[in-house]
């Protein structure tokens, strides 16, 4: 039977192919020919046909044979092309001196989700490590939002979250660190989720501890709230080698989707106390804010009384992502890559330079910067003693215009209403969330006059997801964006 691969949603096409209305064949074949016909948003660096369309021929003898079938049963899915291996398929990490390298192990939550039944379609862009909240790289380049071809879908899972926005695959993973799921879905007018630190495993080697400085966490992007929870139900779960997963609670984010929030106490803070916030932004989360009280939920205006500056949090979060990037430096050079050494003149420019403004960083320093960070979480958790959910912008702008061919690579804004900020990081009101380790979504808020997209963040309490999800999915009915996408 035909579908719309551009409306089509995760839950819906699992649903159909376990009824056998559709093939997963059929299904494979249409996300490929879509591909192939909308990328010009530049949202993969890697479609897999043959792999794909081998997986969907094989889904469709299990159906055939009466076997099991996974939640995700012949649902495409496209995977970051960052750290989020696919075993045997080329992961360039958008680095160059990586364009080749092609793991031997696909990463925890990867194997999770093709245990599922998803197909993984292909691998997506992302900027040299995921070091900033903008995609684009020396390897294949931006990655565009569909709202605007000329503006970047953000990052640091902008291919995925692009890949979503333009219907190319119903679903999509990310990885975030410092936004980089909820920074995408802002730009691409998609759904993001970051579940609470531990969530999702992540057996991490040689340095098992890797990923909470700061705290990195992989999860879905998707068009729907309720296709989020389908597909982070298929990810989360403890591992034996990773030391910080969590236990397995019996969670339901799916049944929290269509919960209500009328008894809900909202927190809104407008600019995270410290952010320049442009007015076209803050029109729109104003106005999906207001909305929030249609759901029968009291919202109140907020401060959370931070002691540090929107500068302040930015240099933060780049001296302890540095500190993960010397770590993962170290891992290269004993398979005999240095990437400092060697392949200095191939690496971005920013990612180059903020390999050696942090290379001297000393223990102290690094424990001196937790002290701070644990005054941030002192204040967003001094927010949960009275209130259900915390509410900000997710960004401080709209998407921003790719850099031209002459003008290096694409970045952040470098000044906001008059103030200066960092251009990687510091114009995004999610890193801090990352100092925290706390669960939070971007759920699309709306349009600004000229079209483009505009994410509100929602943050929950210490391992409280399911809110996240209820309050999710009660925006979406009373602010529905699915008819915001622009046809291309």
């Amino acid at each position: 039977m035909p579908y719309s691969m551009e409306t089509a949603t995760a839950t819906d096409l699992a649903e159909r192919i376990r009824r056998r209305d559709l093939s997963p064949v059929d299904v494979v074949d249409a996300t490929l020919e879509r591909i192939d016909d909308r990328d010009d948003l530049n949202a993969f660096v890697t479609v897999l046909e043959d792999d794909a369309r081998e997986r969907a021929r094989e889904l469709e003898a299990e159906l055939d044979d009466g076997g099991p079938v996974g939640p995700l049963h012949g649902v495409p899915i496209a995977i970051k092309d960052l750290f989020d291996f696919k075993a045997g398929v080329r992961n360039t990490m958008g680095s160059v001196p990586f364009a080749d390298f092609v793991p031997e192990q696909s990463a925890t939550y990867v194997e999770r989700l093709e245990a599922a039944g998803a197909i993984v379609v292909g691998k997506t862009n992302t900027p040299e490590m995921g070091h900033k909240g903008i995609t684009d790289n020396e390897v294949v380049g931006p990655t565009s939002t569909p709202f605007d071809l000329d503006r970047n879908a953000g990052g640091s899972s902008g291919g995925s979250a692009a890949a979503v926005a333009d219907g190319m695959v119903p679903i999509a993973q990310g990885s975030d660190g410092g936004g980089s799921i909820r920074i995408p879905a802002s730009f691409c007018g998609v759904y993001g989720f970051k579940a609470s630190f531990g969530r999702v495993a992540q057996a991490i080697r040689p340095d098992a501890f890797l990923s909470h400085t700061p705290f990195i966490h992989a999860g879905p992007l998707t068009r729907t709230v309720e296709d989020a929870a389908l597909m982070l139900e298929a990810m989360v779960g403890p591992h034996p080698r990773d030391p910080l997963s969590i236990p397995d609670e019996g969670t339901d984010f799916r049944g929290a989707v269509t919960r209500g929030i009328d008894d809900f106490e909202i927190a809104y803070s407008p600019d995270f106390d410290v952010f320049p916030i442009d007015d076209r932004v803050r029109d729109v989360v104003d106005d999906a804010v207001s909305d929030l009280e249609a759901t029968g939920a009291n919202v109140d205006e907020v401060e959370l009384g931070l002691e540090v500056d929107h500068r302040e949090l930015a240099d933060l979060w780049l001296r302890e992502i540095g500190s993960l990037y010397h770590s993962a430096v170290e891992g290269f050079k004993a398979d005999g890559m240095d990437l400092l050494a060697d392949h200095r003149d191939e690496l971005t420019r920013e990612f180059a330079s903020l390999l050696e403004d942090t290379a001297d960083l000393t223990m102290l320093d690094l424990k001196r910067d937790d002290h701070v960070r644990t005054r941030i979480y002192d204040h967003v958790q001094d927010v949960f003693a009275e209130y259900d959910l915390l509410v900000t912008p997710t960004l401080a702008v709209p998407p921003v215009e790719n850099a031209g061919p002459d003008e290096g690579s694409t970045l952040g804004p470098t000044e906001i209403d008059g103030e200066d900020v960092e251009p990687l990081i510091g114009w995004c009101l999610t890193h801090p969330i990352n100092f925290t380790g706390h669960p939070a979504a971007s759920v699309p808020a709306g349009l600004t006059s000229d079209g483009l997209p505009v994410g509100l963040q929602l943050v929950g309490d210490r391992f409280a997801d399911e809110d996240v999800f209820a309050a999710s999915g009660a925006i979406e009915r009373v602010r529905p964006w699915a008819e915001t996408y622009p046809p291309r």
